[in-house]
């Protein structure tokens, strides 16, 4: 393996090393990402779940506060007044004032009948008075229909709800117990919460909280509302200091939710001079979801509610605290893409300065190889173009100064081919020495300005000797208003440039030529003047006029097998005409032979000489 393909071979797998960092940087940056904004969204769900039971629980309240506060004796369809809050579950007696109670003929939303299980065992209610409490509220209060459906719904209560099994799940509310479930599904047994309330913690520290915190965030956050729930539950709006003493012999306790297969009751346990008696209501069950549910349709559109069965109290079960049910959030929703976040920012701008310091390595690296190879081309060149002549001087000087060539035709022959190799010796060191001068910026030349036919006089001689060496004719041809056109140009530039390109004329142009003839032509180019020298030689094929104005563009073996030259002659003649503000370029539009185009810049009015 050569070492150009050494060193792409060493770039390529640095630049493949490269990539594939910066792809897995960027894979594990995209990855991080998503899992962040994943783990963001399934905050956000969390707590709008929160939020959605808190709200929901919230909205219980007044049903729990309104059952809780109601006076154990509003359960009876009527009650004596001259005995309120004090024996009013004693038999009546002639000539008392009844009042009726507010169950008989209020309407509870959300309630479907209101009931009380006596010591008795009898399931009865305040909304179904029997014998003459029936005729009295038939007559003042309430309509047979409204008491026969009333009665009906006690009936279809009395199927669902048994006295023992409300006996069973009654038997801990007793006032002053301040139980912590919070609800109860008849199954002899109850379900139990403890911890502390957690809703201090804001939105933004929970958006950092990884599986187990959101489990903790849950349990807390139940445990608050379980709280909530039993001061409502356990409140009562009659009870104050100024009664306590005429309710002395009455306790009553806490309210509690419990399911009865389809039934959803609120009951509680009430003691009244040693007597026991299950008071509560039955829930519209229904009515309840329906409400509750549109209360968090802007959190949770696709929520359900159901009746929670099971006794789960797991951390992530989302339970109500107030009632026995169970929020189903829904799916969450799907990831949404990130679109252009910072870090897709942050990794395109490093791709791209990557890609670009990639792409400037790369073309710095081919300019270097490039380089490298046209000056080892340019070196092996040279080295046969100086080893030709001095090859030739070294044979016949010795042959001279040893006296080997007596004839005088003879060494006048030689001494003459000496000093064409002098000249081209001198040429080539010369056009070697003033491209090293240009690439180094130290060039020094005398602008000045002349006429186009001033220009031509000056550099003819030297132009027509090296035609003649040749056995070419020169032939000029010059427009009269061209002649007299000034130039602002450096002149023994110039006459590089044109030594130059007669040189490779007579090089090239005169093998196989047409017509042994260079022509030198002076025409108008708006706001240049224009020098063409044109030869009627074979020409140039366009794979070798790609890299006709390159440096160092000629091989050993190319200079071996063409006519003397390095290859540097036309690079440098570009670089001088560039230099002052023309250009050089191959006229393609001629048919027969090569045609170079010479511009130089046309000298303003009023400007006169000056030194670059």
């Amino acid at each position: 393996m050569n070492k150009p393909a050494q060193i792409w071979a060493v770039f390529g797998v640095c630049l493949a090393v490269l990539l594939a960092a910066m792809g897995w940087v960027s894979w594990t940056a995209l990855r991080f990402e998503r899992a962040q904004r994943e783990a963001q969204q399934k905050a956000d769900f969390e707590e709008s779940v929160r939020l959605a039971l808190w709200r929901m629980d919230s909205t219980l309240s007044p049903l729990i506060v309104q059952e809780s506060s109601r006076p154990y004796f509003t359960y009876n369809a009527f009650y004596a007044a001259e005995r309120a809050y004090n024996r009013m579950f004693s038999e009546l007696k002639p000539g008392e004032v009844l009042v009726p109670s507010p169950l008989l003929s209020q309407t509870a939303t959300n309630v479907l009948l209101h009931f009380q299980c006596g010591p008795d065992g009898l399931l009865t209610s305040p909304q179904v008075p029997i014998g003459n409490n029936r005729d009295l509220a038939e007559s003042r209060y309430l309509s047979a229909e409204q008491i026969s459906a009333a009665s009906q719904r006690l009936k279809q209560l009395q199927q669902l709800v048994t006295p023992a099994a409300l006996n069973v799940a009654c038997v801990s509310t007793l006032p002053r117990e301040a139980p912590m479930n919070s609800s109860y599904v008849f199954n002899g047994g109850s379900r139990g919460l403890g911890g502390n309330a957690g809703g201090g913690i804001n939105a933004q520290q929970q958006n950092r909280q990884d599986p187990q915190q959101q489990v903790l965030r849950n349990s807390m956050e139940l445990q608050a509302r379980n709280q909530s729930y039993q001061q409502a539950a356990t409140w009562n709006g009659y009870n104050s200091d100024n009664n306590a003493l005429t309710r002395a012999n009455v306790a009553e306790g806490m309210v509690k939710p419990i399911w009865f297969g389809d039934a959803l009751v609120l009951a509680r346990r009430v003691s009244v001079e040693g007597k026991n008696y299950i008071q509560g209501c039955w829930l519209d069950w229904p009515g309840i979801r329906s409400w509750l549910l549109a209360s968090i349709q802007d959190l949770l559109p696709e929520a359900a509610l159901v009746p929670n069965r099971d006794l789960s109290n797991e951390a992530q079960a989302r339970l109500l605290a107030s009632l026995p049910l169970k929020l189903v959030p829904g799916p969450a929703p799907a990831v949404a893409s990130g679109g252009f976040s910072p870090i897709w920012l942050a990794l395109a701008f490093a791709w791209a300065c990557m890609l670009l310091a990639a792409v400037a390595v790369a073309v710095l690296l081919y300019g270097a190889v490039s380089l490298s190879e046209r000056r080892g081309a340019f070196v092996s060149a040279v080295t046969h173009e100086l080893r030709t002549p001095l090859t030739t001087f070294k044979m016949y000087s010795e042959m001279l100064a040893e006296g080997m060539v007596p004839e005088e035709s003879k060494r006048r022959q030689y001494l003459n081919t000496l000093c064409s190799e002098a000249n081209r010796l001198s040429h080539l060191v010369e056009n070697v020495l003033a491209y090293a001068r240009l690439e180094r910026g130290s060039a020094r030349s005398r602008v000045e300005r002349i006429t186009i036919q001033a220009l031509i006089e000056r550099v003819r001689p030297r132009l027509v000797q090296r035609a003649e060496q040749a056995d070419m004719r020169w032939a000029e041809d010059v427009e009269k208003k061209v002649a007299e056109t000034q130039v602002h140009v450096d002149v023994s530039a110039v006459e590089q440039i044109l030594f130059n390109l007669v040189d490779n004329a007579c090089k090239y142009g005169a093998l196989g030529a047409s017509e042994t003839v260079l022509h030198l032509e002076a025409l108008p180019d708006g706001k240049c003047a224009m020098l063409r020298v044109r030869d009627h030689g074979p020409g140039i094929n366009a794979e070798a006029a790609k890299r006709l104005f390159k440096p160092f563009s000629k091989s050993a073996h190319e200079a071996a097998n063409s006519a003397p030259g390095v290859g540097l002659g036309l690079a440098l003649c570009r670089r001088l005409s560039r230099s002052m503000g023309g250009d050089l370029r191959l006229d393609g539009s001629v048919k027969t032979g090569a045609c170079f185009v010479l511009q130089l810049p046309v000298s303003q009015a009023g400007r006169g000489g000056a030194s670059i």
